[in-house]
């Protein structure tokens, strides 16, 4: 079964407490917070980014979890992850309620006709409303045009991170345990329709890598009986090419958290095989004397596109040690062979390969992983992907839920307005926070999480989620200064920099090493300068109150990754390495963009 929800409403802590709960960790294991965001990143960011499988053995009956994420950019995993699977854990945050990602997540386990478990999670919280709660939840499946077997689900209440659980609407008493969860998932969630006897049929849906075993196909038997001991046929994505016949050279199933060596896997549950280094996601292994392919994995389609490129400023190579473009495109195709919602596609350049994908958060996390892993790369400002309806031009519609403390929804209508955006509905809560509905082009909501941060002092919660095609609508503003762009190399003085921070806000402080074309600041007009924040104070005798003020540096702005990203214009790009981002302009010397704007 998968388990199902809206951003932070408690998928992965109670994945923790169910793993907990049947014994997978023994008495003296250390055991940590989140087990299954074991990336970096995950961890930092307080997100899962990737579905994740483990397995649990409940009064002799064995359940596979599958924690999917809970971010819309990451929904090629969730629909991955809803392949596998035979029903669903659908958690709703007590509080909160349904949120737009529980509507996607829902009806794309619907559309695939799966039965649900519905856990309304911390019902501990002060501000929890369960039974207005519990209405919203069988009004989102109304509105999902579920059919009557899918509406009759149980409803278990549950504390995740106290890992107590009741069958029905409450509070779980101190003593309760995950023992009426786990009963109502044995109950409801049917055992796998699969036919361990028919003709072998396993579909391929996550990619994996091993530095002795190579790439690993991860997957479900979904008919048949999985032998490592066997020649099996792959049927790949080229239908004019015969299936490929080999034996695998290693069979893994998943027991609790751990990958063990299995000989065989029948049908229902899952695999990880290694010997084909040609699997894609989407394959099927069958029997080679009845080779019959399962319909293969469909996703949406991206929604932004950006162009990554070899970093070709005065500093690379400075930083990190993966800086050509044979590496980089490597290592993309790598990406794109285990994601299946991130699209590649060449350029008019060589040292360019443009990347489609889901969001600004899925695009930016890409290239943090990069990043650390030592790559060196230029980035440019994200593009909505067009397409053409009847003779229109079209642009992606995103649908934003913006959660805001009541003082600040004035700032956030505010900001949608010159976006081209329209509020479809305010909810008032009883906590002092509103629920903004808003809609607006893909392309006026790039920035939108970074500005809302600012104007609400980091008190926002925004959630979008892409909801159609709407016709192109035009310019839309961006940012309200131009770039102050350094006119030389050399490292920013605390004087120069000082007399620059009346024109505007600094990106640099001293001691930072510049070169031309560096942006080093927004201007607080409009235009574009150019500036020398290299310029030292001169040496005289002369000493005058004039001449020997005290220097009184603003805070410089620091950029990250993702606001970086937001800021630049079409002609800028960002400098990603290992430890530092700048940004810059496409074209460094004066007399470069100079021509550019000409042309």
């Amino acid at each position: 079964m998968a388990l199902i929800a809206h951003v932070d409403h408690g998928k992965t802590t109670l994945v923790d407490a169910m793993l907990r709960a049947t014994g997978v960790f023994g008495v003296h294991e250390t055991q940590v917070d989140r087990i299954l965001d074991s990336e970096d990143q995950e961890r930092e960011r307080g997100i899962t980014i990737l579905a994740k499988a483990a397995s649990v053995t409940w009064r002799g009956t064995k359940i596979n979890l599958v924690d999917t994420p809970g971010h819309a950019d990451f929904a090629g995993e969730v629909e991955r992850a809803l392949a596998l699977v035979d029903g669903v854990l659908l958690l709703v945050d007590a509080a909160e309620g349904p949120m737009p990602q529980t509507r996607y997540v829902l009806s794309k386990a619907l559309a695939r006709h799966l039965p649900a478990v519905v856990v309304v999670n911390k019902v501990d919280r002060p501000d929890a409303r369960l039974d207005a709660v519990v209405d919203e939840i069988y009004e989102l499946f109304f509105d999902l045009d579920a059919s009557e077997h899918h509406i009759d689900f149980p409803i278990v209440s549950a504390v995740a991170r106290r890992a107590r659980a009741m069958l029905g609407v409450g509070v779980p008493p101190e003593d309760a345990d995950l023992a009426p969860l786990l009963d109502t998932v044995v109950r409801t969630i049917p055992a796998p329709a699969g036919d361990a006897d028919a003709p072998l049929q396993a579909l391929v849906t996550n990619l994996d890598a091993s530095d002795y075993l190579g790439r690993l196909a991860i997957g479900r038997v979904v008919n048949g009986t999985f032998d490592a001991r066997e020649p099996v046929a792959l049927c790949h994505r080229r239908p004019e090419e015969p299936p490929i016949l080999r034996r695998p050279t290693k069979m893994l199933g998943f027991s609790g958290l751990d990958r063990v060596d299995v000989e065989s896997i029948v049908a229902g549950d899952l695999f990880i095989a290694a010997g084909f280094g040609e699997v894609e996601i989407g394959d099927t292994f069958t029997d080679p004397s009845d080779p019959r392919p399962l319909p293969r994995l469909e996703v949406e389609e991206p929604v932004l596109r950006m162009t990554f490129g070899v970093n070709t400023s005065p500093l690379a190579g400075r930083e990190g040690h993966l800086l050509t473009s044979r590496q980089i495109r490597e290592r993309l195709e790598r990406e794109a062979l285990g994601n299946v919602s991130i699209r590649l596609e060449a350029t008019d350049s060589p040292e360019e390969i443009e990347v489609s994908g889901r969001g600004e958060l899925q695009l930016a996390v890409l290239i943090e992983t990069m990043r650390r892993e030592g790559f060196e790369l230029q980035v440019s400002r994200p593009r909505v992907v067009t397409k053409e309806i009847d003779g229109t031009l079209h642009e992606p519609l995103e649908r934003a839920v913006v959660d805001v403390p009541d003082e600040h929804v004035g700032s956030v209508t505010q900001a949608v307005a010159p976006r081209k955006g329209t509020v479809l509905d305010l909810r008032p809560g009883d906590t002092g926070r509103t629920i903004i509905t808003l809609q607006a082009p893909a392309r006026g909501l790039l920035g939108f999480r970074t500005l809302l941060m600012t104007v609400t002092r980091g008190t926002a919660l925004v959630h979008q989620q892409l909801v159609g095609w709407a016709p192109w609508a035009g310019e839309l503003p961006h940012r309200h200064g131009g770039a102050i762009i350094s006119d030389r190399a050399g490292t920013a003085t605390g004087f120069a920099l000082d007399n620059l921070q009346k024109r505007g806000e600094l990106f640099v402080r001293p001691g930072d090493v510049v070169y031309e074309g560096m942006v080093i600041g927004e201007n607080a007009r409009p235009e574009e300068m150019t500036a020398n924040p290299t310029k030292g104070k001169q040496l005289t005798n002369i000493r005058t109150h004039a001449s020997d003020d005290a220097i009184k540096l603003q805070p410089a702005r620091v950029h990250t990754l993702e606001t970086a990203i937001e800021w630049i214009a079409e002609d800028e790009l960002v400098e990603v390495t290992p430890t530092s981002v700048r940004i810059r302009k496409r074209h460094l010397t004066e007399s470069e963009r100079k021509l550019a704007r000409k042309r």
